[in-house]
């Protein structure tokens, strides 16, 4: 077959047919956007992957920084509540001994039982002092004859001795042998006396009016006389008003004036409050606990309370200091060698040590008398590494009720 002839260009040779420059060009088209979309590509790469880092140099200086809390300081001019532990103890409370030695023959009241002035507790069966007494008994009228039979004799001698037929001499003697036997006598009557009396407290008599709170004895023990040697057979407690002891801390000694009111909560009683006052203080500091004793009065007519309990006081204080003292947790506090400090943050959230100087302890609060203002933003919970200028990061920024 005979081949196409193709056309000639007079000066370039054979043409190319127009179909061939086109797919040459769209080809070269295709390798542009495939050139572009590879750059492009790698430098989005490059930037995610740039970015990535800026974000992660940032987040580690963020990590960096100390993110703390702050509140503000709380000025509290109102009552102060005080809330100190004490024991209750009866009015009066006595134990009560034996005088005489013996057997105990009766009892007649036990624990809980009110007693009156003068009122037989127990009895006790001394044979040997009922003994003593009748033989002392004996003696006295014995000295008592004696003293008698001197006396006439004396009065005998002193007529005698006025007719001068006795001398000077004898008729003294008698005299004093007169005197003697009156000495006797007395001294007799005085062993008596002292043997009825002990042979009295046989009879066990209450001082006063009260409670039995122990009765430690029984029918036919033996009973020891005196509280050297022996126990107490009873103790009795007036439980008509109550005494509360307190100890006082020294910032707070200089409210307790006679008078001042304070409740009284029991653990026994949760939902009641009773009425309290200040009777009297020990005027003086305790030099090993810094604090004051306070003695409180509470009326117990009702027979409501119990000696012996724990009791919560709570006194309503009046504020002791100015405006200038503030109210912070107690967990603000940093201690150095130099003294207290609270760290506070400026405009530009950089540390400031503040050296203060605190008032009352309250337990979960304190109060600063000195070193702060009103406006002071003080980082709660401080670490101990914390040093002044260091950057931090305020999460949370608290107001006077934080």
């Amino acid at each position: 077959m005979d081949q196409p002839v193709m056309p000639q260009d007079e000066s370039h040779g054979p043409l190319v047919p127009t179909d061939a420059h086109g797919a040459s060009r769209a080809w070269l088209r295709m390798g542009g956007i495939a050139s572009v979309v590879a750059l492009a590509a790698v430098a989005w790469v490059v930037h995610a992957r740039h970015r990535a880092d800026a974000a992660l140099s940032l987040q580690t200086e963020s990590d960096q920084v100390l993110a703390v809390a702050t509140a503000r300081p709380h000025a509290d001019g109102s009552a102060t509540e005080l809330v100190l532990p004490g024991n209750l103890q009866a009015n009066y409370e006595a134990p009560i001994y034996a005088r005489t030695s013996g057997y105990l023959r009766h009892w007649y009241v036990d624990i809980g039982a009110r007693v009156h002035q003068g009122q037989l507790l127990g009895e006790i069966e001394a044979p040997e002092v009922d003994q003593q007494l009748r033989q002392a008994q004996a003696n006295l009228t014995m000295a008592e004859a004696n003293q008698k039979i001197a006396d006439v004799t004396a009065e005998r001698w002193r007529r005698l001795l006025t007719s001068e037929l006795v001398s000077r001499q004898d008729a003294d003697e008698k005299i004093s042998a007169a005197k003697a036997s009156d000495a006797q006598v007395q001294a007799a009557h005085a062993a008596m006396l002292r043997l009825r009396e002990l042979s009295g407290f046989e009879h066990v008599i209450a001082p006063f009016d009260g409670v039995i709170t122990a009765r430690n004895t029984d029918i036919g023990q033996l009973i020891n006389a005196g509280s050297g040697s022996g126990t107490a057979l009873f103790r009795i407690a007036d439980m008509r008003r109550l005494r509360l002891y307190v100890r006082v801390p020294q910032e707070d000694a200089a409210a307790m004036q006679p008078g001042l009111k304070a409740d009284l909560r029991l653990p026994d009683r949760p939902a009641s409050a009773y009425d309290a006052s200040v009777a009297a203080t020990a005027r003086a500091i305790d030099p090993a606990t810094r604090t004051l004793m306070v003695e409180l009065l509470v009326d117990n007519s009702k027979g409501e309370l119990l000696p012996g309990g724990y009791a919560e006081v709570h006194f309503h204080l009046p504020p002791t200091h100015a405006a200038h003292a503030f109210l912070l947790p107690a967990n603000v506090l940093l201690f150095r060698g130099d003294g207290l400090h609270v760290a506070t943050v400026d405009a530009h959230d950089r540390v400031v040590l503040k050296s203060v100087t605190i008032g009352r302890d309250y337990g979960s609060q304190i109060e600063i008398v000195s070193g702060l203002s009103a406006d002071d933003q003080v980082i709660l919970s401080p670490p101990d590494s914390l040093v002044a200028g260091a950057p931090v990061r305020v999460v949370r920024r608290g107001g006077p009720e934080a």
